[in-house]
């Protein structure tokens, strides 16, 4: 079959392969993919790829065929997963377990945008518990991540000012129920009860310091790629005794198919809008992932395989 594997270069770093067909195992569906979604963090690892690692993580597609444990959807459902990897293939094998199925109503597009910015996105609001009422800022707020925890966070309650670099994006995010929009860190007005926080580097400290007493700030990226300082006494400024937590989207007790589920439920009712930022044709995946890495793509990327 034909494979996009990492080309180690800078310029164009991915390429077309013919490599194996995969063979799944016990627990796991051989799905035909119809569109995958690009992410940032894959860019991020396409710059010093580790051996044998293929790329893609967000897929849609068809079963072709079905676990030999009996568990997953059978053969010819149309379906949404979240593999570990190797997704930007023509097939990829994925745990029934990170599967769930989609109805014909929602097209293999805006389905291969839902897996690892939904998931992020309804981790972390469960992580961050009830927010009717709570006063919630949101960092690097111009993502799919923080397109969808706008939207859910909203509709939940939460009086939600979001950041972000760009006018437009602003735009949108007010639209979806973001209660104020700032352009810079240093223009968001605390203290807020919530702070979910995605930049790192000196924008940790600066979130930190507009975070209520005894509120939480949940640090859930880096996207600067800067390591963060903080200081100790900086927390009896303000946001004394709060709470500084780590979050994973992966470290979770409830399985990737059953929050998709959760996920594709939700774009079914009108809950949830996956934004598309541009969709294109696999054979211009490197075209693509130079125009993400340089920030010209609003939204999710999305390549079809048709």
């Amino acid at each position: 079959m034909r494979a996009l594997k990492p080309t180690g270069r800078a310029d164009v770093t991915v390429g077309f392969a013919e490599v194996e067909q995969p063979r799944p195992g016990p627990g796991e569906a051989l799905v035909k993919v119809e569109a995958f979604s690009l992410n940032r963090g894959e860019t991020f690892q396409l710059e010093a790829p580790g051996p044998g690692w293929r790329p893609g993580k967000d897929v849609a597609g068809l079963v072709v065929q079905a676990a030999a444990d009996g568990s997953g959807p059978g053969v010819c459902r149309r379906v949404v997963g979240h593999p570990p990897a190797g997704g930007w293939a023509e097939y990829v094998c994925v745990p029934t377990t990170s599967l769930a199925e989609i109805p014909d109503e929602l097209d293999s597009v805006r389905a291969a945008a839902l897996p690892l910015a939904g998931l992020t996105a309804v981790r972390l609001l469960r992580t961050a518990g009830a927010l009717a009422g709570r006063r919630v800022l949101l960092t690097g707020a111009s993502g799919g991540v923080g397109h969808y925890v706008t939207e859910l966070a909203a509709a939940a309650g939460a009086e939600l000012t979001v950041v972000t670099a760009s006018p437009e994006r602003g735009r949108s995010l007010a639209a979806l129920g973001a209660a104020e929009v700032v352009h810079e860190l240093a223009a968001a007005r605390g203290p807020y009860d919530l702070v979910l926080e995605s930049t790192g580097g000196p924008d940790l400290a600066l979130a930190l310091a507009r975070l209520a007493r005894r509120g939480t700030l949940i640090w859930f990226g880096q996207a600067s790629r800067t390591p963060a300082t903080l200081d100790f006494f900086g927390f009896f400024a303000g946001p004394e005794s709060a709470t500084l937590r780590h979050f994973h989207y992966a470290d979770s007790d409830v399985p990737d198919g059953v929050d998709l589920a959760t996920l594709v439920r939700l774009v079914g009712e009108g809950r949830l809008t996956p934004e598309i930022g541009r969709v294109a044709p696999w054979t211009e995946t490197a075209a693509v992932l130079t125009d993400l890495r340089e920030r010209r793509i609003r939204g999710k990327a999305v390549l079809t395989l048709a």
